[in-house]
């Protein structure tokens, strides 16, 4: 049975590189999910009001396939682990669709996990699982928070949240508990001047995640990440993000 993309997600994230690695109820980044001509019928969205969280599922709709095996990001990810398990979906025993293994860039980029042990998007199925605030309703367009993907991601459907279900408090995290509340300290250095708030808020948000791959760590190295119209230049040094730069984008 072939899913059907009932909305798009719409917010700054117009790179992948930056954007949360879970979605979280504190973010302060909003997003829009705007559905399609056949899903656009208030009737279909009756009842949603009441709740204050949301379940999307969504496809990793710029994630790697096996058109790119040769890429350096999917040798980063799989290693030498994706022989002799190959996918055979597609009909080709060769295909890199997915691998039993993966080396989540949290772990340093060489520590093993399965992969379904991790929410890493090189999956049989390229599906996420989001859990938002709802904000309100507008022009027939959800208005959310917390949502850890990309401007244009495909949104397959949408489940009300139920915190006498759903919610878990004394569920193990495994590996993921040690990085949970990584935070760091962000200087702008003076360089947010006239930046609008809410944009500020963002990126400050993104930036204090440490969006950088965990084996990295060169005090001197410069990374760049895009949100919102506009590019940011940032160092870090000492559990503290430098903002060097910060300019309207080009595109």
């Amino acid at each position: 049975m072939e899913l059907k993309v009932i909305a798009y997600a719409r917010n700054g994230h117009t790179d992948k590189f930056g954007i949360p690695r879970q979605s979280r109820d504190e973010s302060p980044i909003i997003t829009r999910i705007v559905f399609e001509p056949e899903y656009r019928i208030p009737e279909a969205l009756r009842g949603i009001e009441g709740y204050s969280h949301l379940w999307l599922i969504w496809g990793f709709s710029r994630s790697f396939s096996s058109h790119t095996s040769s890429s350096t990001a999917w040798q980063e990810v799989l290693g030498d682990a994706r022989s002799p398990q190959k996918s055979k979906i597609s009909g080709d025993p060769n295909s890199l669709d997915w691998s039993p293994t993966v080396r989540p860039p949290r772990l340093g980029g060489n520590t093993r996990m399965g992969v379904f042990a991790t929410r890493s998007p090189f999956r049989p199925n390229p599906l996420g699982l989001s859990s938002v605030r709802l904000l309100g309703i507008e022009n027939g367009e959800l208005i959310v928070s917390g949502a850890d993907m990309l401007d244009g991601t495909p949104i397959y459907d949408i489940k009300p949240y139920l915190s006498f279900s759903d919610s878990h408090p004394d569920a193990l995290n495994g590996f993921a508990e040690e990085h949970k509340d990584t935070r760091l300290e962000v200087d702008w250095n003076g360089k947010s001047l006239g930046l609008p708030l809410d944009i500020k808020s963002s990126i400050t948000y993104i930036l204090a995640q440490d969006p950088r791959p965990g084996y990295q760590d060169d005090p001197n190295r410069e990374y760049k990440l895009d949100y919102a119209g506009y590019n940011v230049s940032f160092f870090v040094k000492n559990q503290i993000v430098f903002v060097k730069k910060i300019e309207k984008s080009q595109k």
